[in-house]
């Protein structure tokens, strides 16, 4: 399982961590345990603790290779080290703005005569696919939760206390929430939940989608 972005943030808190974490960021090849040790001057043991550490977070990516500026030697291959690609964000409450970016990017891609429509059927088959890969029955709560919807169940009504794609919302009220009612929507059906409804129900403070017995 990925790591997520408390985990990753954590990690970074320590200072060697985060010294060696900037090393080997700002080099432009593989770093090995004893170039990551002499740099920072610690022991290569501190050093492979820490690196190793760095990947459990998923901050960097580790693999066994030779230094491509020195001739293979006998005995074990080293390991290297470098920056994982892509980024780790972390925002509270939770935003999901590269799902809905995806979404609408692609919109535009396959349709741009009409990238609305398409962006609603496209959002819908996002949850759909997502809810397919957690499984039929999976717990609906969780997933959303997993999803950054602080979702809370109130006598059969799932109130989704934040919406991640807030900003965007606000700017363009009708159009994203409606792709959020379809990506919900589509998700229950990815799930199976077919006795469960995703409606609009806009709320101040809140998600402009309730989930309610069908």
């Amino acid at each position: 399982m990925a790591a997520g972005p408390w985990q990753a943030v954590t990690a970074l808190v320590d200072q060697i961590r985060r010294a060696l974490y900037d090393y080997v960021r700002s080099q432009d090849h593989p770093v090995t345990r004893d170039e990551a040790a002499e740099a920072q001057r610690i022991s290569r043991n501190l050093a492979a603790f820490h690196l190793d550490k760095l990947v459990a977070a998923g901050l960097l990516r580790a693999r066994y290779a030779a230094p491509t500026d020195q001739p293979r030697g006998r005995g074990r291959t080293p390991k290297v080290y470098e920056a994982a690609p892509g980024c780790i964000a972390l925002t509270i409450p939770e935003r999901r703005y590269d799902l809905i970016g995806e979404i609408l990017a692609q919109a535009v891609a396959e349709d741009p005569t009409d990238a609305r429509s398409a962006a609603l059927r496209l959002a819908g088959h996002r949850g759909v696919a997502l809810g397919r890969q957690v499984g039929a029955g999976g717990p609906v709560a969780d997933v959303l939760a997993e999803l950054g919807f602080e979702p809370t169940d109130d006598d059969e009504l799932i109130r989704l206390r934040n919406c991640p794609f807030h900003e965007l919302a606000v700017q363009q009220t009708e159009l994203v929430c409606g792709l959020n009612q379809a990506f919900v929507a589509g998700l229950l059906d990815g799930l199976g939940r077919t006795d469960l409804h995703a409606r609009l129900a806009p709320t101040p403070g809140a998600c402009c989608v309730q989930i309610r017995p069908a």
